[in-house]
């Protein structure tokens, strides 16, 4: 869908949402036809009763009037519930069908989207703002235009019966057309930050669930009461808008059409009088009427929900204009098997413009070798390993892999080769087992206790009464810091990466699990290019170079006792850690 003046248009909508289904659509309109038509029944039946039937005691004619009748009602009920079995349940598959467009495309993201945007909100996108369609595809349209038809057909009888008050009941009809015209020219926006607004609020919510543990630990729970309070008014401030709005749309229908109805009484009671209007005539203008309007008083509602699903559509097209992070057109070269050979050539990165963060980084990493980044906190090391896992694009110079330049390599032919392991790993909800699996689901059981035994998790696993079945909560919640790195290293082997990236892999563990998983990781790093960010400096002693980043730059690059022996930065940091 195209982009027309920051809202999507109705032809669009057409091409993509509905022209798609029309074939539901067509089906639901024929059956609200049918339905709509057959409502027509009753005012002429009773125009027959009431000028023929009764006069004449033609009992007769009242048994087939009542047998039409009955037909009509019947008619009614079943296409009632045939079109909100076809429409509605459609709206429902479309919704379903979108959130999954919807999430597939956030997830594909780059990396610096989600380091701007909160979870919570997310969520909400993805699930709340597409559920307005349902009124395009479902009974909402179709009601809208079968009201719309009821209405046209209506009007003909009316004029038949008397052009006289056919005209006088236009007069407030057009002027409520212009009035809601008007109303929900102003509502579009109003719902269009009201689906922003809950975003954030549902968004505040996710983030306090979560940090649960910090709000008690800190005593703050009034404190984000509050927050969410001055949230949810906003909300209702909104919502009073658009209620404020549609009131109007209401009470002007009431007001204009109660008009039309008292002149009505007025000027059928003169035509009858003067003869000029049956009694059956009057009584069937009157119902008819009731069918002209009754359509233009839903408009309020339907409308509303139209200019709500628009709304949603808006913020969902928002999402699907962002280019996603693969690229197809520039990303084409396939890397089959890699060998592991990275360089890095002159490379910047800035977050923001003319605010680099790493400044003409050189360095290369032989097949199967380790590489160690170490340095002060802040000092750019992890955003290093950022790029090298493409989650960053460096914004001058170029990292190759393999002799090919990363920024141009398709990234599933990449990361299926990348095992990163990060200092909080994260570990979803469910066991144990489905966590290390996560990479490859379709492994074998001997690959996977080979990995449960090289990240020695079997010797906390095996005190659980479920073992490796068992649950450990939202981000693995019931288990220890060191437990968690456990298994994400588990992880890591399972996926048996060519590159692999370690950061900060081992600071949440006691000595005795960091030797365990020291000496795991010599063995998963066999034959893999590795790269360690490490601020304990004991746990690299043995990488192939070490380089020290600081201020975004490489101020030393070599091995341990060379570092040492130059007695500068690197010596500083190492000499201080052993002093504690």
């Amino acid at each position: 869908m195209k982009k027309k003046s920051g809202n999507v248009s109705i032809k669009n909508v057409f091409k993509t949402i509905i022209w798609p289904r029309r074939k539901f659509v067509f089906i639901g309109l024929g059956l609200i036809v049918i339905s709509r038509l057959s409502g027509l029944v009753l005012p002429y039946a009773s125009k027959y009763l009431v000028d023929e039937v009764i006069p004449s005691n033609n009992f007769d004619l009242l048994k087939w009037l009542i047998l039409a009748v009955t037909i009509a009602v019947t008619l009614q009920a079943v296409t009632s519930y045939g079109l909100t079995q076809i429409l509605s349940v459609e709206a429902q598959n479309l919704i379903s069908t979108l959130r999954a467009q919807v999430q597939a495309h956030i997830i594909r993201l780059p990396i610096r989207f989600f380091d701007n945007a909160k979870t919570g909100e997310l969520v909400s996108r993805v699930m709340t703002d597409v559920e307005g369609v349902r009124n395009l595809v479902g009974t909402g349209l179709a009601q809208m235009v079968g009201g719309i038809l009821t209405s046209l057909i209506s009007l003909v009888l009316l004029i038949y019966i008397s052009p006289k008050m056919t005209l006088y009941v236009l007069v407030p009809v057009a002027i409520f057309g212009l009035i809601s015209m008007k109303a929900f020219g102003k509502i579009r926006p109003i719902f269009r930050e009201r689906g922003k607004i809950n975003a954030e609020v549902t968004g505040r919510l996710t983030e306090t669930l979560g940090g649960i543990r910090v709000i008690k630990g800190f005593n703050a729970e009034q404190q984000e009461t509050e927050i969410f309070a001055a949230g949810v008014n906003r909300l209702f401030l909104n919502v009073k808008s658009s209620l404020t709005a549609t009131s109007i749309v209401t009470s002007s229908a009431t007001f204009l059409l109660g008009l039309a109805s008292a002149g009505i009484m007025g000027i059928g009671g003169y035509l009858i009088m003067e003869e000029q209007l049956t009694f059956g005539d009057f009584l069937a203008f009157t119902l008819l009427l009731g069918f002209m309007i009754a359509p233009i008083l839903q408009m309020s509602n339907i409308g509303s929900q139209l200019t709500e699903a628009f709304a949603g559509l808006d913020r969902t097209e928002e999402l699907m204009n962002l280019p996603l992070e693969a690229d197809p057109a520039n990303r084409t070269i396939q890397l089959p098997t890699i060998e592991g050979r990275v360089v890095f050539r002159d490379v910047h990165f800035g977050y923001e413009p003319g605010n680099e963060v790493i400044k003409g980084i050189n360095f290369e990493a032989a097949p199967g070798s380790v590489t160690a980044l170490v340095g002060s906190s802040g000092s750019g090391k992890t955003t290093i390993s950022g790029l090298l896992a493409s989650f960053l694009v460096p914004t001058k110079g170029r990292i190759t892999i393999d002799g090919e330049d990363l920024s141009k390599v398709d990234l599933n032919s990449f990361r299926s080769q990348l095992g990163v392991v990060l200092q909080d790993d994260f570990l979803f909800e469910g066991s144990i087992r489905e966590n290390i699996l996560f990479p490859r689901p379709q492994a074998s059981e001997a690959s996977f206790q080979e990995a449960v035994r090289s990240a020695y998790v079997n010797q906390f696993t095996d005190q659980f009464e479920k073992g490796l079945d068992t649950v450990i909560g939202e981000r693995g919640v019931k288990l220890s810091g060191g437990q968690r790195q456990r298994l994400a290293i588990a992880r890591a082997i399972l996926a048996d990466p060519r590159i692999l990236i370690l950061d900060e892999a081992t600071s949440n563990l006691d000595a005795e699990s960091e030797n365990y998983i020291q000496s795991s990781l010599k063995r998963l790093m066999q034959g893999r290019t590795t790269f360690v960010i490490a601020h304990r400096l004991s746990t690299i002693r043995q990488a192939d170079q070490i380089l020290v980043i600081e201020g975004g730059r490489i101020v030393e690059r070599g091995r341990h006792d060379e570092l040492i022996g130059l007695q500068g930065r690197y010596y500083d940091l190492y000499t201080f850690q052993a002093r504690i």
